[in-house]
């Protein structure tokens, strides 16, 4: 069974039982990644090696 036909059954089931449908697969890969590399950005700093800062990174204003 791939992805497409999990989300196919879960959507059949979650109209069965009256709940709010699954949300599409890969709908949230992105919001995955990004809290992988957050974590792994903190496991460093409590290691205390030096984090570089990404390009779209915001600095906390005065």
């Amino acid at each position: 069974m791939n992805s497409l036909h999990q989300h196919l059954l879960d959507t059949y089931r979650s109209a069965q039982h009256g709940t709010p449908a699954p949300p599409l697969p890969g709908a949230h890969d992105w919001r995955a990644l990004r809290a992988a590399r957050d974590h792994r950005r903190f496991l460093k700093v409590l290691r205390g090696v030096p984090v570089r800062l990404s390009r779209g990174a915001r600095t906390p204003g005065p």
